[in-house]
């Protein structure tokens, strides 16, 4: 089956398509993810950083950088003949927040991209996920040259709850990305039927 037409002879079919966020701080790697597992070619809506937004960009620690997303990023991944995963990377800058509202709606869950030498720009991410009751993992991008921390820290860090999944993972790997959605998914599946259970009890 090739996306969107059907074999000789069979009805085409409607695939289910499932929404994953990707989110976290300026730089962190939201859009190198989304680019490594997307088989089409992602959308990005990224702008070179300016001189008049110099006072408002933050780029301790990613110098090297010299664009930003400014809408979101777009990537498609086809999990099976009737089942796609959409992936939506958010914009990591805070004058571009007013963004979130809008991609998280009817996401399946999310990933939160940390960064150990900057852990504190996605705090903003993690208590917006809290907050809304959708269901997140944190990715730990391990750049290189950044010191490497065990997960337990990492929550101890950032006040995560015991069932909020810590995974580390390299953004610009493919098999390393699958790990880290496929993470989204399961923990999605468990919130959602603890959700269920306690509603029914």
């Amino acid at each position: 089956m090739i996306f969107g037409r059907s074999e000789r002879g069979k009805p085409p079919v409607e695939p289910v398509t499932l929404k994953i966020l990707v989110a976290g701080g300026f730089g962190v790697g939201k859009t190198t993810l989304v680019g490594a597992v997307s088989e089409i070619r992602p959308l990005r809506t990224e702008e070179f950083l300016t001189e008049a937004g110099r006072p408002v960009d933050d780029t301790t620690g990613v110098e090297g950088k010299h664009t930003t997303t400014v809408a979101m990023d777009f990537g498609r991944i086809t999990l099976r003949e009737d089942l796609v995963l959409y992936l939506f990377g958010t914009p990591g800058q805070e004058r571009f927040w007013f963004m979130w509202d809008e991609l998280s709606e009817g996401a399946l869950g999310a990933v939160v991209l940390a960064d150990t030498r900057r852990l504190e720009d996605c705090f903003a991410a993690v208590d917006y996920f809290e907050r809304r009751a959708i269901p997140f993992v944190v990715g730990v991008n391990c750049f290189e040259g950044a010191p490497r921390y065990p997960v337990q820290d990492v929550r101890r860090a950032l006040d995560l709850d015991d069932d909020v999944p810590v995974l580390l993972c390299d953004a610009r790997g493919r098999e390393s990305v699958k790990d880290v959605l496929v993470g989204v998914v399961q923990h999605a599946m468990r919130f959602g039927a603890e959700r269920r259970q306690t509603v029914t009890t």
